[in-house]
C-alpha cells in the first residue's frame, strides 16, 4: 500500500500576545501600564472612561510585556516607600528618573489606575495584590537586603545603635533579624502602623 502523501507544510501564524487581563494587574501595574500607553498627559477620568483606561492599560501592558512590568512597578513601589521613608539613595533616585522621566505623567497614571479600581469598576485579584508587595530595589539599599539597618540614635553613644525594617524589603518587620533575637515592635500609630526595631 503506497505511502500516504506529506501532509502539506503550514507556515506559522503571526505572534500573539498573551492575554492579558487588567483584573490580574495590581494597582502599581496599572499605572505602569498607563504610563507606557496612549493616555494623553493631562487626562482626567471621569464617569463612564473605565472601557477607554481598561484599554490604555491593556495597550501598555502588551507594549512593556508583563515580565518587563511586573518589574516597572515592582521598581516604582520600592522607589516610593523609600522616598516617604527618607531613605532614597542618589543611586535609587538616579534609575528611577531613567525608566520614568516624567514624574507627574507617573502620578498621573497612579490617579487613574486607583480611580479605575475604586467603586469595584475593575477589581484587583489575590494573585495582583500579592505580587505587588514583591521588594524590588535599583540600585544598593540602606538594608543591602537583609530586611534591617542600623539606626545610631544618640550621636555621641555609638554604641546607642538599634536595627530598624527596611520598608522596601521588609515593611512588616517580619524577616528574622541577621543577629537572631527578638523583633519588638512600637505600638500602632493612628495611621496604622510604624516601623519595627530590634534590640539584641
Amino acid at each position: 500500500m503506497p505511502a500516504p502523501p506529506p501532509a502539506p507544510h503550514t507556515p506559522p501564524g503571526p505572534f500573539e500576545a498573551p492575554a492579558i487581563s487588567v483584573e490580574e494587574l495590581s494597582p502599581g501595574e496599572r499605572a505602569v501600564a498607563l504610563y507606557a500607553s496612549a493616555m494623553p498627559d493631562g487626562y482626567r477620568f471621569r464617569q463612564g472612561d473605565g472601557p477607554q483606561v481598561v484599554a490604555w492599560i491593556v495597550q501598555g501592558a502588551a507594549r512593556l510585556g508583563l515580565e518587563e512590568l511586573y518589574r516597572a512597578a515592582a521598581y516604582a513601589r520600592s522607589h516610593r516607600v523609600l522616598r516617604m521613608a527618607h531613605l532614597l539613595t542618589a543611586e535609587q533616585a538616579r534609575a528611577h528618573s531613567d525608566r520614568f522621566g516624567s514624574p507627574r505623567r507617573l502620578d498621573r497614571a497612579g490617579a487613574v489606575a486607583a480611580a479605575v479600581a475604586g467603586s469595584g469598576r475593575v477589581p484587583v485579584s489575590g494573585a495582583a495584590l500579592a505580587r505587588s508587595g514583591r521588594p524590588l530595589v535599583e540600585g544598593a539599599c540602606v538594608c543591602g537586603g537583609t530586611g534591617w539597618f542600623d539606626v545610631h540614635f544618640e550621636p555621641l553613644d555609638p554604641a546607642a545603635v538599634v536595627s530598624r525594617n527596611c520598608p522596601a524589603h521588609n515593611p512588616e518587620g517580619r524577616t528574622p533579624h541577621p543577629a537572631g533575637g527578638p523583633v519588638r515592635r512600637r505600638p500602632p500609630t493612628v495611621s496604622g502602623g510604624g516601623p519595627s526595631y530590634w534590640w539584641g
